[in-house]
């Protein structure tokens, strides 16, 4: 695993796209967004265990502990950043981990990506996080090479 972080110290805001809009995730997004998760998990060859219900719970119960932007097009969502709030208490420093990423086929290569890590980015920046972070699977030389073109900087993986 690969560990990738970017401090956040700058207010820009991405300019979306004109046919792409994207937003915090609605409860009316929950199937779409089950079915995105379920859609990376296969691609790195795993199965979920998630489900509407979880997600419903988790980015809108009564204590949320996830945030999920979503890309929409023509009403379609083909891409979300799920993040939650991690804390460095040596630090006593406040960051986000961005824990999944993704873009559907046919998508790909368009800036919508680059599009959810700056929401994701604004998001972190207005919670007064320090830094953003995120992994990589160990081997995912294309995911390196694209969070490092993102500004993200790689570290060593520490941990079990």
């Amino acid at each position: 695993m690969l560990n990738l972080e970017q401090t956040i110290t700058t207010d820009e805001t991405p300019a979306e796209a004109e046919r792409i809009s994207v937003r915090k995730a609605q409860k009316a997004d929950l199937f779409a967004l089950a079915a995105m998760i379920e859609a990376l998990a296969a691609h790195h060859g795993d199965k979920t265990a998630n489900n509407p219900a979880k997600l419903d719970r988790d980015l809108f119960g009564d204590q949320p502990f996830a945030t999920a932007f979503v890309a929409e097009t023509g009403g379609e969502l083909i891409g979300y950043a799920l993040l939650y709030p991690v804390y460095r208490a040596t630090e006593g420093e406040r960051g986000m981990e961005l824990h999944h990423l993704f873009v559907k086929d046919g998508h790909r290569g368009e800036g919508i990506g680059h599009h959810l890590i700056g929401r994701a980015k604004a998001h972190a920046r207005t919670l007064g996080c320090d830094f953003l972070s995120l992994g990589a699977a160990t081997g995912n030389f294309a995911a390196y090479k694209y969070y490092q073109g993102q500004d993200f900087k790689a570290y060593p993986a520490t941990g079990m």
